[in-house]
């Protein structure tokens, strides 16, 4: 499923003050129609690994088709003094008519190669730059990251449990979808899977363990719950002398009679 999640939010101005005031200057000087050539790359691969993997792009041309500045964008810059009343109009007619050339997401790439090419008239371009860099780059760098570990994990199951650590709620959203691309196999953020289909999937907190008198109590409550997805935390008091002989008696006294499978 294709979601926008930036179409009832405005993020036009998210954007470097720069970026603005040299497309002003670019608009006054009669430069606007200059038609250039921008290109996203990269120095060097993250921890020394051979490659990258491209994510991000979907949300770039999100951003692209949504943008657009109002009024209330043109209040606020009218109020820094800084800008001509054509520019404003400018703005406010503002539309993308150039072109992008990029990666398609889950491409393996490389150092100093052209990620993303930008082709455009000047201004068109230059108010891309900010978002085309933080959406590509953290998404990429997720996605990286996360088809390292797959590769790692020689064929067992990577699930991404990123959110609670992420840097605000967009970076744990497009972190888990940016995980998948890279090969995840599922993600405990129920939003990523609702917006872009990322499988969720979960286990269990140490709080449902420590609500009950025992660990083998929590965990056979669990089983007989969730029988065909059961995960067992195993750590919650003691993993080899607790957690673990617990859970291999889930296994046997519960799980397998009824011809299921548990993972701890």
């Amino acid at each position: 499923m294709k979601v926008n999640i930036n179409s009832e939010r405005n993020l036009s101005m998210l954007m470097d003050f720069y970026e603005l005031t040299m497309s002003n200057g670019y608009f006054v000087n009669d430069l606007k129609e200059n038609v250039v050539y921008f290109d996203l790359f990269y120095r060097k691969n993250p921890d020394g690994a051979g490659f990258a993997i491209a994510a991000g792009l979907e949300q770039l041309v999100d951003y692209v088709n949504s943008l657009h500045f109002d009024e209330k964008d043109i209040e606020y810059l009218r109020s820094k003094k800084l800008f001509s009343e054509e520019f404003f109009q400018y703005l406010l007619d503002f539309k993308f008519t150039g072109d992008i050339y990029a990666f398609p997401e889950g491409t393996p790439m490389f150092p100093n190669e052209a990620i993303v090419t930008v082709r455009a008239k000047i201004i068109e371009a230059q108010l891309l730059e900010m978002m085309l860099l933080v959406t590509i780059n953290h998404q990429s760098l997720i996605a990286t990251k996360a088809n390292r570990i797959v590769r790692a994990s020689q064929g067992r199951t990577v699930l991404e449990f990123g959110a609670r650590r992420s840097h605000s709620y967009d970076a744990a959203i497009y972190g888990a979808r940016a995980a998948y691309i890279g090969g995840a196999d599922s993600t405990a953020t129920t939003v990523a899977d609702e917006l872009f289909g990322v499988p969720a999937t979960g286990t269990m907190a140490h709080s449902w363990v420590q609500l009950f008198e025992y660990e083998y109590e929590a965990f056979k409550t669990y089983a007989k719950t969730y029988p065909d997805t059961c995960t067992l935390l195993v750590d919650t008091y003691y993993v080899l002398s607790s957690g673990i002989p617990n859970a291999i008696r889930i296994a046997k006294e519960v799980l397998e009679p009824s011809g299921t499978g548990c993972q701890a």
